[in-house]
């Protein structure tokens, strides 16, 4: 089943209690409300169907997992509500991910920029190919990860976290990413990590689903606050993406971008 949302989609399969939700959008699997909010709703649907033991989420494409917020909809913001309701996305998929009662193993083939670091740290369990590097470039375009912060603190911890935010430009490579917890496993090959995840995906599909539910239960404890938490941290984001440093940032990060394509060999 596919569910097509501004150029982009989401893609569900379901296979012996498995089921796997693949975004795509066409600027390196950017994330725009509509897609945000479709993804929120599926993985809450699949949370809810008995016969979903386990969910994998991934991304089309072997070049980006995530390129983050969609630029074209941030260039387009004019109101603070309008800027609270697009960050507010990321909180819906958060959340969803967070009160799913199944596990969420997250497939990363490719860099992982700004938001799909958040998606990346959201998930239960992350298997990587070793050669994704990752990004929080927020500040560079003059804001912050604050709607992803709690979720990525969560799991690498405030020092981690702050080296990413602060050094907004500088890539971290896959290594990194496992020392730091963000990763659990990173493989030396597509082919390997593709095989870790239906092994590890088998193995949960065949397990107790009510002793997974109350793991995650566990493994949560202490972000019951997250559904007004992350909203709060959605409104800071959509007051800033007024600015006119934000303006002027997003402006030269598009056009820089329009000039690699032009400069990209036919």
């Amino acid at each position: 089943m596919i569910h097509e949302i501004q150029e982009g989609y989401v893609k569900i399969d379901h296979d012996h209690g498995i089921t796997s939700l693949e975004f795509y959008h066409p600027q390196s699997n950017a994330l725009p409300g509509k897609l945000l909010h479709e993804l929120a709703q599926e993985i809450h649907i699949a949370g809810l169907d008995p016969k979903t033991k386990v969910i994998i989420l991934r991304s089309a494409g072997d070049r980006a997992f995530c390129a983050g917020a969609a630029f074209e909809e941030l260039e387009s913001i004019q109101t603070e509500s309008e800027g609270t309701k697009f960050f507010s996305g990321f909180a819906e998929v958060i959340n969803a991910m967070r009160k799913c009662p199944k596990f969420i193993i997250g497939r990363i083939q490719g860099k992982c920029v700004g938001g799909g670091v958040g998606l990346a740290a959201a998930v239960d369990y992350c298997i990587a190919w070793e050669k994704v590097e990752i990004r929080l470039s927020e500040l560079a375009l003059g804001i912050g990860p604050f709607v992803i912060g709690p979720a990525v603190e969560r799991k690498i911890g405030i020092s981690a976290f702050s080296q990413l935010a602060i050094d907004a430009t500088l890539w971290r490579n896959a290594d990194w990413a496992k020392k730091k917890g963000l990763f659990a496993e990173v493989h030396e090959s597509i082919e390997n990590m593709d095989h870790s995840i239906n092994r590890l995906a088998l193995s949960l599909a065949h397990s107790n689903p009510d002793a997974m539910k109350e793991m995650k239960k566990s493994f949560w404890k202490g972000t019951e606050h997250w559904d007004e938490l992350l909203h709060e941290k959605a409104a800071i984001s959509g007051k800033l993406v007024l600015g006119d440093y934000t303006k002027e940032a997003i402006a030269r990060f598009r056009k820089a971008r329009e000039t690699q394509k032009t400069k990209a060999p036919a």
